[in-house]
């Protein structure tokens, strides 16, 4: 098994992707029997030419993509090592090839126009993909940056597809002349590309949200749709509380960098196990915390609340950002130990890390090969990373998801 990237800078189209054809071609020595490949949003007006001319290179394989805000690739150096470059707002792109032996790899396109709704039965949805639950797919998906839809589309997957991993972003690529999703040998303006892939193949996740709790854990005592009315503080006193006045209140204890912190990157952390006792990164959903009601003490979230759910406040800044992902790639290491060694990596940034958050280029990956040295990472900045938490999959934002490819034996 083997999985190669190439990365190209050339600011001609054509001369890009016959480099990183022949790079990507040259470093299998078995034919690909996949392709996915990032392109840079300044090849926008381009996006319609960009899989006819791979096409011509690489006439057979499933081939899936889309365009983005920057693109992550592996640098040729010459020797051994291997250079992850993450390329924001400039040109870039990358191509990432798989030889896959005992790998049933089935790609897939889901229209608006058909996309099964939630009270579809699992019927339609595996209809849709193609693929048997029962062979334990590992699903990467890319979808248009407009749908409305996505997190629909993902909870029908979990319904249909509930053990497989599924990883993946939306497109940050613009949507000119047709749109910024790659499929089979065209461009595609909406809906969701994927592929599906079974048999002697597993796909690790890491989900970077990037947080850390401030305070203590609260339990929603009333709320309606995305607004949370009152908050139980789990027993130490009796009766409920207006959200908004806790939130002053733990305010006032915190430090004066974390105080300033809070006027522009307070979060709300959902966690997702309703049973678990000692929590830790991971546990948590991040979502916005997207208005308040000063009357009411009301806060509003970007997700739906119901009462029972426990909640904490999370600030995010660039320390808390690299501690939580080499946290979790420690985590990732010693639990993985022992494991077939991955064959492969791809990276689904937002927008809103990299050079703008760390103040610095390729932190993220560069902490991801501190970790896993040597291994083909790829990937893009997108408008929205799909990865797992808690055992269902979700749209997050300001996230770094990480699927790891690996053969099971």
């Amino acid at each position: 098994m083997e999985w190669v990237n190439s990365l190209s800078t050339r600011p001609s189209l054509e001369a890009a992707i016959t480099e990183v054809s022949q790079a990507a071609l040259e470093g299998l020595s078995k034919p690909p029997d996949l392709g996915l490949v990032f392109i840079s949003s300044a090849f926008a007006t381009d996006y319609p030419r960009v899989l006819p001319l791979l096409r011509e290179q690489l006439p057979d394989i499933p081939l899936i993509g889309c365009g983005g805000g920057g693109v992550i690739g592996n640098r040729q150096t010459g020797t051994e090592s291997i250079e992850t470059v993450e390329i924001e707002g400039d040109i870039g792109i990358s191509l990432t090839l798989a030889h896959l032996p005992g790998v049933k790899i089935q790609d897939f396109y889901l229209s608006l126009e058909h996309l099964p709704d939630l009270d579809s039965p699992p019927d339609r949805w595996i209809e849709a993909i193609g693929v048997n639950p029962a062979d334990d797919p590992q699903l990467i998906l890319l979808a248009d940056p407009l749908m409305t839809g996505i997190t629909d589309c993902l909870q029908g997957l979990d319904y249909a597809y509930p053990n497989a991993p599924k990883v993946g972003g939306l497109s940050s690529g613009g949507v000119l002349n047709g749109g910024s999703l790659f499929y089979g040998d065209r461009a595609l303006a909406e809906g969701v590309v994927g592929l599906a892939l079974s048999g002697n193949v597993q796909l690790d996740t890491i989900v970077a949200q990037g947080c850390r709790p401030i305070g203590k854990p609260y339990r929603v005592a009333s709320g309606e749709r995305n607004i949370i009315l009152a908050l139980d503080d789990l027993g130490e006193t009796d009766s409920p509380r207006p959200p908004l006045e806790l939130l002053r209140e733990l305010i006032t204890q915190l430090s004066q960098s974390d105080r300033e912190l809070a006027q522009q990157s307070l979060f709300i952390g959902v966690v997702r196990d309703e049973f678990k006792q000692r929590l830790e990164a991971g546990d948590f959903l991040i979502r916005n915390l997207v208005g308040v009601d000063p009357q009411a003490g009301a806060i509003a979230i970007g997700d739906r609340v119901r009462p029972g759910q426990r909640i904490q406040f999370h600030l995010r800044d660039a320390q808390t950002s690299a501690d939580d992902l080499d946290t979790l790639l420690q985590r990732y290491c010693e639990g993985s130990a022992g494991q077939s060694q991955p064959l492969g990596a791809l990276m689904f940034a937002c927008l809103g890390r990299g050079l703008g958050l760390y103040k610095d280029g390729n932190f993220d990956s560069r902490l991801f090969h501190r970790y896993l040295p040597n291994l083909p990472l790829s990937g893009f900045f997108c408008n929205g990373e799909i990865g797992p938490v808690g055992g269902s999959t979700f749209l997050h934002g300001y996230t770094s998801v990480f699927g790891i490819c690996r053969p099971r034996s």
